[in-house]
């Protein structure tokens, strides 16, 4: 359930009930010259929802916001400082905590690096002040190859290329524009590079040509179903602590 259509009345009595919370968190940024910028955050989205209708879970309203530093050149990407992530990601536990929730778990369509870590880091210094909280943090991309890459035909597919494709595809289909050819970054390796867009020039890590909607579909099932047994966990694990 999507917790902006709610009313106070009905969210209290989910914080009672022990519901956890699930933060979609996204990006704008490129995604190649055929998904939209905000692919990472609609889907995320739209595999918190599946998720939470196998198992009670209130969806938070997303952020749609994040940290992209490989595709910072790229026209539309607008990314927040890490500094910035972190510290909005702690006020947004710190909230819901205050409102009696204690399972989180941050789901980010985003899988960068750097922008992982500052949400880990915040997810950390949340627990560290509360330690009675259930939290997990994970990456579409993670639980994609955790539980579905059999799925998949590209080695090393990433960033707007099957997987994405094809599950904007599924949910999205009248967001997609056409395809885009298979293309793979070459960054140097160990180097720091002032311009990454001139290795990266396409924006697309992976094969947008072997995408389909029905395969979107059987992502997002296995998504879903990781989803829901980390929700699981996450309620148990409260339930316990509160003998």
């Amino acid at each position: 359930m999507r917790m902006e259509e709610l009313t106070y009345p009905e969210v209290e009595a989910l914080s009672r009930e022990g519901v956890p919370v699930i933060l979609p968190l996204g990006s704008v940024e490129e995604h190649g010259p055929h998904l939209p910028l905000a692919t990472d955050l609609y889907t995320a989205y739209r595999v918190a929802e599946m998720a939470a209708r196998r198992v009670q879970a209130l969806v938070a309203p997303p952020v749609y916001y994040g940290l992209c530093r490989s595709t910072a050149e790229h026209p539309g990407t607008i990314s927040l400082r890490g500094e910035t992530l972190r510290a909005l990601v702690l006020d947004l536990l710190a909230g819901f905590f205050q409102h009696g929730f204690r399972a989180f778990l941050l789901l980010s369509g985003h899988a960068g690096g750097t922008h992982m870590a500052f949400i880990v880091d915040a997810a950390e210094e949340f627990l560290s002040r509360h330690p009675e909280t259930a939290l997990a943090v994970v990456s579409l991309l993670d639980l994609l190859r955790e539980r579905a890459g059999d799925l998949l035909q590209t080695p090393g597919d990433s960033h707007a290329g099957e997987w994405e494709t094809s599950l904007i595809q599924y949910f999205h289909p009248q967001l997609v524009r056409g395809s885009a050819p298979e293309e793979y970054p070459r960054f140097p390796r160990y180097r720091i590079v002032s311009s990454k867009r001139a290795f990266w020039p396409g924006g697309v890590w992976g094969d947008p040509g072997r995408a389909s909607p029905e395969k979107g579909r059987l992502l997002a099932e296995r998504l879903a179903e990781g989803l829901e047994y980390l929700l699981r966990e996450l309620r148990e694990e409260v339930r316990c602590a509160k003998g």
